[in-house]
C-alpha cells in the first residue's frame, strides 16, 4: 500500500518542521549555554566599563578642579583614621614643645632669683 501524494507532502512537510525545530533548539542551546552567557557579560562589562571611563575623562576634562575636589575628599575619607593619628600627634607634640619651654623658662627665672 504506497501513499498517496498527499500523505508524502505531508510527511516531507513534517520532516522539514521538525528539522526546524531541531535547528532552533540548537541554538537556543548554544545561546544559553554557561560558556556564551558568561562571554557575553564579560564583553558587556567590558564595553560599559570603557563607557563610565570615556565618560570619567570628558568629565574631568571639563571640570577638572571639581574632580581634583572629589578624589581628595575621597582620599581623607578613606585615610581618615590615619589623619586622626597624625593631626593629634601633632597636637601632642606641641603641646609637649610648650610644657618643655615653660619648664625651661621657669628654671632661668629661678636661676636669675638666685643669682
Amino acid at each position: 500500500m504506497g501513499d498517496t501524494p498527499q500523505i508524502a507532502a505531508a510527511r516531507a512537510e513534517a520532516d522539514r518542521r521538525r528539522a526546524c525545530v531541531i535547528a532552533t533548539a540548537q541554538e537556543l542551546q548554544d545561546r544559553l549555554s554557561p560558556k556564551t552567557l558568561a562571554r557575553n557579560t564579560w564583553q558587556g562589562a567590558k564595553e560599559k566599563g570603557a563607557d563610565l571611563a570615556e565618560n570619567t575623562v570628558d568629565a574631568v576634562r571639563a571640570r577638572p578642579l571639581a574632580a581634583t575636589g572629589v578624589v581628595a575628599a575621597i582620599t581623607m575619607f578613606l585615610a581618615r583614621e590615619p589623619l586622626m593619628d597624625l593631626a593629634s600627634k601633632l597636637v601632642d607634640g606641641f603641646g609637649e614643645k610648650r610644657k618643655s619651654r615653660g619648664s625651661r623658662k621657669a628654671r632661668q627665672d629661678e636661676t636669675e632669683k638666685a643669682s
